[in-house]
């Protein structure tokens, strides 16, 4: 291939510039809405992380409940699996102070009723444990399975199974896309937890939300790997009230 013909000198300056100043502004712009999202959260006083299995051992001795006030825990998937580290993570979590929940990842492919069953087989019935949530995120190889009408009659089985259960709101960890996909305008009592990592969440149908998770890389002593950061929407006297709502008495 021939190469190409040489750029007079003023021309490849003039475009080193340009690229310079390109690179430039983009270095600025990301830094800028990397500082505004996580300014932002920074502005909420009550937070929180969520693990799994995936973050290996833990030493909850080393994670302060004054510094993180929840943590959600994986428990189960599906119609069968039971994440291994939950029990371990549910005991020693619980020892330490922090106020802990567990959550279900739904599979779009698997009946409600199934997958109910497999969370409460797993998860402890505590007074004092955060309320359940249910993992709802669009997943390509199963959106096909049922009809959206069908899908919201499945999830309403699981959702309403774990209120009696529990008896508990149960709450949505949710992609903003399955809820605009397939949750606008359903569920309209149950508290949303929005996954957004670009800035603070804002739904087309201008919901408010009660937790945000705006970090999967966070790092915290104790934790050998990334860590799902999260916060609670509302003020510590809210965080109380709501805590008083569930049962739970906090003494933080």
């Amino acid at each position: 291939m021939p190469k190409s013909n040489p750029k007079p000198v003023y021309l490849r300056h003039n475009t080193y510039v340009s690229i310079g100043l390109a690179g430039l502004m983009g270095v600025l712009t990301y830094f800028g809405v990397f500082y505004q999202q996580k300014a932002s959260a920074q502005d909420y006083a009550i937070r929180g992380f969520d693990v799994s299995h995936h973050q290996g051992e833990i030493n909850w001795k080393q994670i302060s409940p004054v510094q993180y006030q929840f943590v959600y825990l994986k428990a189960t998937e599906g119609g069968d699996f039971k994440d291994r580290k939950f029990q371990d993570n549910w005991l020693k979590a619980r020892e330490q102070g922090l106020h802990v929940g567990a959550y279900h990842f739904y599979r779009l492919c698997r009946d409600g009723k199934v997958q109910a069953e497999n969370f409460i087989a797993t998860v402890p019935k505590k007074s004092d444990a955060l309320p359940p949530v249910i993992d709802l995120e669009y997943d390509s190889n199963c959106i096909n399975t049922y009809t959206k009408e069908q899908l919201l009659k499945e999830i309403q089985l699981m959702h309403d199974q774990l209120h009696r259960h529990y008896g508990k709101q149960p709450i949505f960890y949710i992609s903003k896309s399955f809820y605009h996909i397939v949750l606008m305008g359903s569920f309209t009592d149950t508290p949303l937890w929005v996954r957004d990592y670009d800035g603070k969440p804002e739904l087309k149908d201008g919901r408010k939300w009660l937790f945000w998770q705006y970090s999967q890389t966070g790092k915290i002593d104790g934790i050998a790997k990334p860590v799902d950061l999260n916060v609670y929407a509302e003020s510590p006297q809210q965080w109380r009230m709501f805590l008083k709502a569930q049962g739970i008495q906090d003494g933080k």
